[in-house]
């Protein structure tokens, strides 16, 4: 197994046009992964809402919960 360093250094070896490949190749990779994280966290969303374990709530209360703040004070 290569180390980080020993990538690198391969990396900066070769000609422009095959780093430019790689980056956008990495680039796509990422894309692609983030795209199929939020699919699962919109499935995980939408049966929550069908076995009805969430509630809804409005911003202002969502804001207030996440700064602690029981009377929405902070808000005003």
């Amino acid at each position: 197994m290569m180390t980080l360093q020993e990538i690198i250094n391969s990396i900066e070896s070769l000609p422009t046009e095959d780093r430019e490949y790689l980056f956008e190749f990495l680039r796509q990779q990422r894309i692609e992964n983030r795209r199929v994280e939020i699919l699962a966290n919109a499935q995980e969303v939408m049966q929550a809402f069908k076995n009805s374990t969430v509630y809804r709530e409005s911003v202002d209360d969502l804001i207030a919960d996440l700064l602690g703040d029981d009377d929405r004070s902070c808000l005003e």
